[in-house]
């Protein structure tokens, strides 16, 4: 599995830049983040204990359905629905959709890594 790149950025920040590689100004490098979030709040609030856990359970349990995992889990389906769709919005699941519309979700990556600028 690969590690996933995110990034901190205001909005402001992270529009002006889509918008630069959309016009061909500017050409990410291999090593930049995919993802980006616009504060460390935010990313730590995604990425909290009980959300680790589940990705954890995702990755070691392989569950074949929403409803397979939110047995497993102890979840919800509506809220293990909504959390799962977020962390799909930000790379972290996919979801596939397999037979009777069932979503089996996926974790494709392995580790996180939080790139940040202090200043």
């Amino acid at each position: 599995m690969k590690t996933l790149k995110v990034g901190i950025a205001s909005y402001e920040d992270m529009k002006a830049r889509t918008m630069a590689i959309a016009r061909g100004e500017l050409h990410p490098k291999p090593g930049e983040p995919k993802v980006w979030f616009t504060s460390p709040e935010s990313f730590a609030k995604l990425l909290s204990n009980r959300n680790r856990a589940l990705l954890a359970q995702i990755a070691v349990t392989h569950p074949s359905s929403l409803h397979e995992l939110a047995t497993t889990t102890g979840r919800t389906p509506g809220n293990l629905s909504r959390t799962l769709k977020t962390m799909e919005r930000y790379g972290l699941v996919r979801l596939h959709k397999g037979e009777r519309g069932k979503l089996r979700p996926e974790v494709p990556y392995r580790d996180v890594q939080l790139d940040m600028t202090l200043s």
